[in-house]
């Protein structure tokens, strides 16, 4: 019974196939003003089903490619939203690297951070130029924003920097704008993350919240003028003595992607111009004289030669 039945709708579909072919053929061969006519009443009477089905899966169709690109640009949009925000952050710093090297004029190297996994992370930075390029131990490490560390090892074309986190670095400060002096370490703590300690300040000397921390220029690596960090308060003192303040860092190293390589023969020079953000002036007199810090007290010129009246 299944097979003739099969065999019945086989046949069934072939006539209607031979039945449409022959409605086709007499069609075609009916005049021209018969033709459109015949072919609306079709359209609205045997046909008009199929063609509902029709216009609405084409609708459909539609409808499912208009919600795949709404919704592809609905996931771009909170992409871009979910980066946007590190984007931007990076974009100011590369900015301000840039203004930065512009106000330094020369004695520098840019380089990346590279990426390195291991016990050392946030200790050392593996810097992206080296011996090649004129990097030398020991240089300053530095962003717009400040000091990063300083080069301990290099290489053809790779340094390895000593990152202020470390528990061996050491920088001699002094307040800005003051002649206040210390030296400035690392200092781990586990509710306030990686901070800054002022050691030696004199007792006699308070320093309040918000109070700039630069680089000395004593000790002959660090230029004097670099951001260290600004005071959060103090941490310790020694009576009669010498006080100890915690300094919030002005730039982490986790936070830096782009660095600037000073050459070390900028050791000598004062960058409190360049980090102001004022227009960048001569470092160095021409010949390669370094002229005295800006806080030294100017040289008075020499008196003019006195003349002998006439006798």
């Amino acid at each position: 019974m299944a097979f003739r039945a099969e065999r019945y709708g086989t046949r069934a579909d072939t006539a209607v196939f031979v039945g449409c072919l022959l409605l086709s053929l007499t069609a075609l061969a009916l005049p021209e003003g018969l033709r459109e006519p015949i072919a609306g009443a079709l359209r609205r009477t045997v046909l008009f089903p199929l063609l509902a089905v029709q216009h609405r899966a084409a609708e459909s169709a539609e409808a499912r490619q208009r919600y795949a690109d709404l919704r592809a640009e609905r996931d771009s949009l909170s992409l871009a939203a979910t980066f946007l925000p590190d984007l931007r952050a990076e974009n100011e710093r590369l900015r301000g690297l840039l203004g930065l090297g512009q106000r330094l004029g020369y004695g520098f190297v840019t380089a990346e951070i590279l990426h390195q996994s291991g016990v050392t992370d946030g200790l050392t930075l593996v810097l992206s130029a080296g011996r090649e390029e004129g990097v030398a131990p020991p240089s300053p490490v530095v962003t717009a924003e400040g000091l990063v560390g300083m080069v301990r090892a290099v290489d053809a074309h790779t340094s390895v920097a000593l990152a202020w986190t470390h528990p061996d670095f050491r920088a001699s400060a002094m307040v800005e704008g003051r002649r206040i002096y210390g030296i400035v370490a690392a200092r781990r703590s586990e509710a306030a993350g990686e901070l800054m300690e002022l050691h030696g300040v004199p007792y006699r000397d308070l320093l309040a919240a918000g109070t700039r921390v630069v680089t000395s220029g004593l000790g002959g690596v660090f230029p004097r003028g670099i951001p260290l960090g600004t005071v959060q308060g103090k941490l310790s003192e020694s009576a009669g003595w010498e006080r100890t303040y915690v300094l919030r860092s002005a730039v982490h190293p986790a936070e830096a992607s782009h660095v600037l390589i000073l050459s070390p023969s900028r050791s000598a020079d004062t960058l409190t111009t360049a980090y102001s953000g004022a227009p960048a002036r001569a470092d160095r007199a021409p010949g390669g004289a370094t002229p005295a810090p800006s806080d030294s007290p100017p040289v008075p010129a020499p008196p003019a030669p006195r003349r002998s009246p006439p006798p």
